[in-house]
């Protein structure tokens, strides 16, 4: 079985780099999917409290029969939970669905710049769950350059993690270039550019599966499209979460160790970036999906 690199946060936990995402999969095909992403050979889980399906990622990591130890987990707070003590109360909920009695990686779900005092005031109950041991690791998600630095500002432990849309046509090089300068792992949603063929995300969109350059260089290596801009993603020490409830795609994803891209291959990739968000912009967001209520454990 291949071997996960690994990423050093800058707090020296040690994270695999490939990670098993399950955003808008379905609850009750979550757990299966977690758990053959975990029989494959995945040691890192990516949820959030607002996928409403912690429970069933809990439920795959046990039913995969590994040790808790074995297995790094990483959700996020939703943004109806932000503040100092509410935030202490979502890790509450998030780790009695998920099983667990510590959270590898706790980060919050959205800048929410519109009440970004509640956000500094959620970090700051995110930094207290990391010195109490409830928590290996805090970050934050979304967050673009001028939240970052205000955050930072407000704030004592700098973020591990910055977990942003990220994916050959669309790749935040100030975003990247700032996580960097802080000292900030870029970990990248939608690595295959999944948002950009999903039903209900726009209309006319080329999908970075049938990209044409990227067809070349996966056909050159006998890869696909999609192993290929994960390769991409890790060759350029970035962590990446690709997302599948297909048993042939889950493998597929982590089948990326036994080839290397060349340094004309990785600028190609780079080149396709269009500068264009595809998924929700964290400055626009809908004002009522920042009020949904996050059950209880």
């Amino acid at each position: 079985m291949n071997t996960i690199p690994t990423l050093t946060l800058n707090n020296g936990v040690v994270m695999p780099a490939l990670g098993f995402g399950v955003f808008q999969s379905p609850p009750d095909q979550t757990a299966a999917a977690v758990e053959t992403a975990l029989h494959t050979g995945y040691r890192h889980i990516d949820t959030a409290a607002v996928y409403g399906n912690e429970r069933e990622v809990g439920q795959g990591i046990r039913r995969s029969g590994l040790n808790r130890s074995d297995v790094f987990i990483e959700t996020k707070v939703w943004v109806s939970d932000y503040g100092y003590d509410q935030t202490q109360h979502a890790f509450d909920k998030a780790a009695g669905k998920l099983g667990v009695e510590q959270i590898d990686l706790l980060i919050l779900h959205q800048p929410a710049p519109a009440r970004f005092e509640q956000t500094i005031a959620a970090y700051r109950g995110l930094e207290k769950l990391l010195a109490d041991g409830k928590v290996r690791a805090i970050g934050v998600s979304n967050f673009m350059p001028p939240h970052l630095d205000t955050l930072i500002a407000n704030t004592d432990v700098v973020p591990a993690i910055n977990q942003v849309e990220l994916h050959p046509y669309f790749t935040q090089p100030a975003v990247q270039d700032t996580d960097r300068a802080h000292g900030i792992l870029t970990q990248a949603w939608s690595p295959i550019g999944g948002i950009t063929f999903y039903p209900g995300w726009g209309e006319n969109r080329t999908s970075t599966l049938t990209d044409p350059v990227l067809g070349k260089i996966a056909d050159a290596h006998g890869k696909t499209p999609a192993q290929v801009m994960l390769r991409w993603h890790l060759q350029q020490q970035r962590s990446a979460i690709p997302k599948s409830t297909n048993p042939a795609r889950i493998a597929e994803n982590f089948d990326v160790l036994d080839f290397t891209l060349t340094t004309d291959e990785l600028g190609a990739i780079d080149a396709l970036d269009t500068g264009v968000r595809h998924g929700p912009d964290p400055d626009e967001r809908d004002p009522h999906s920042l009020e949904l209520v996050i059950d209880e454990a």
